[in-house]
């Protein structure tokens, strides 16, 4: 397996909408302001200090201007080591990219060292500061903000991320200070998502392939916690990568942060075109990771099953312990494989290209003619079995839909067609139009003949 070299060539995009990062100590509403201006509730909240550790991407437009905004984790301008440091680095990566700052303080809890500490590192980046005081639900809260002007960073804007309230008044100025951007004709972009149980690697995989600290890396499990969206791009084509939560077994799922990360990675599974899914080589196919498969099989995307770690396997043979994880994957023998090792950036280049080619098949639309051509002589060299001294007798079968493709059969009887005559036919279209590694869509409908 060889590594990945300059000469693959992936990288974050260039230019692009201005980018507004979001800041400020643990637990003051970033959160739930980046909520409230995207539209959607797409980072986790709760009253837990350091719930958001990665950066969190989303499209803002308001009044015609698009901008985007990154949520970050709070910030512990002293951090020296452990998660605070960690989170802190990502900060100052969102800060390096940013065209404008919020800076979000807690009209509640008043001035405290941590947002005196927090606005001295703000005022080095030289970037517009909106000092945003959260929390203000009532006239009294008001006029108790005039405090935070002590931070030297103006006058604090009063709003409230739960009710919405002074959020457009923020925006208006907002948009005033940032940089033209020329909208760009909307693309087709492939999204791929990471997903595997906790402590595989995803994290530490999608940081390989773009070369770069995007997202937290730890031997803790559950580093990860929000599904982070990353754009890139890789031999000239756009993609996004989608960073996961990682799945424990249904009966080691807690309430709370947990929970809420496990409904954010089906959801993930459902917009993904082709789901990477990790496991760790060292310890094989696991019975969670075979659940974690079953998740993306009815979410119908690409399957990639990625054995990860491989640089804990000296001497082992790949096409073995392919072998080894097939014999286990009898529910979905056509899903792809590949071996990498995120460590050491190897394998990186080849799995991200059988991934695009699994996208590719995914959006394919085959003709009708050729279609029923091969179902026809699918039927003569397999007959379909008998069903109560019946016979399905097929009709007609055409593409309905792309990204899953979905095949509409029409039969004499749909009721007759045995499951593993349905499955017979499912082969037989993927050997035939290269549908190797993705998930489809049979639906069978009775028809009478005239």
């Amino acid at each position: 397996m060889t590594k990945a070299t300059p000469t693959a060539k992936y990288a974050r995009p260039r230019g692009g909408a201005p980018v507004v990062a979001i800041v400020g100590r643990p637990n003051v509403g970033k959160s739930a302001l980046f909520n409230r201006l995207i539209g959607r509730r797409k980072a986790l909240v709760e009253e837990i200090a350091g719930t958001t550790r990665d950066r969190l991407y989303g499209d803002v437009t308001w009044h015609g201007e698009r901008f985007r905004l990154v949520d970050t984790g709070g910030l512990d301008a002293k951090a020296e080591e452990g998660y605070p440091e960690l989170i802190r680095r990502q900060v100052e990566q969102a800060l390096e990219e940013a065209a404008a700052l919020l800076f979000v303080v807690d009209a509640k809890a008043g001035v405290i060292p941590a947002d005196e500490e927090v606005a001295a590192v703000l005022r080095r980046t030289k970037r517009p500061i909106f000092l945003l005081a959260n929390k203000v639900d009532n006239e009294a809260r008001r006029e108790d903000i005039a405090e935070f002007f002590e931070l030297g960073l103006g006058e604090p804007l009063p709003v409230s991320a739960q009710h919405g309230t002074g959020v457009a008044d923020v925006l208006d100025r907002l948009v005033a200070t940032l940089p033209p951007f020329a909208e760009e004709e909307a693309i087709e972009t492939p999204r791929l998502a990471i997903v595997g149980r906790p402590n595989v690697g995803k994290s530490m995989l999608l940081n390989a392939i773009l070369q770069e600290e995007r997202v937290i890396v730890s031997p803790v499990p559950g580093t990860t916690r929000d599904a982070v969206d990353t754009p890139f791009e890789f031999e000239g084509r756009a993609i996004v990568l989608i960073d996961t939560a990682g799945l424990r077994r249904p009966g080691k799922i807690g309430r709370g942060l947990e929970h809420h990360a496990v409904l954010r990675v089906k959801q993930t599974l459902d917009r993904a075109d082709v789901a990477l899914v990790l496991l760790d080589a060292s310890e094989g196919l696991t019975a969670q990771d075979l659940h974690i498969i079953g998740l993306a099989l009815k979410s119908k995307t690409g399957v990639v099953v990625v054995a990860n770690k491989w640089d804990l396997m000296p001497g082992a043979s790949p096409a073995e312990f392919e072998e080894q994880v097939r014999s286990r994957l009898h529910f979905a023998p056509w899903a792809s494989f590949a071996i990498v090792s995120a460590k050491e950036s190897a394998g990186i280049v080849p799995l991200l290209r059988q991934a695009l080619r699994l996208y590719d098949a995914r959006r394919q639309r085959i003709e009708t003619a050729p279609l029923n051509a091969l179902v026809q002589r699918a039927v003569a060299e397999r007959s379909p079995p008998t069903v109560h001294n019946q016979q399905p007798k097929f009709l007609y079968v055409t593409q309905a839909e792309i990204a899953p493709p979905t095949f509409v059969f029409f039969v004499s009887d749909a009721s007759l067609v045995h499951f593993s005559y349905r499955r017979y036919l499912e082969n037989a279209l993927r050997a035939r139009f290269g549908f190797q590694g993705v998930a489809l869509r049979l639906v069978f409908r009775s028809r009478r003949q005239r």
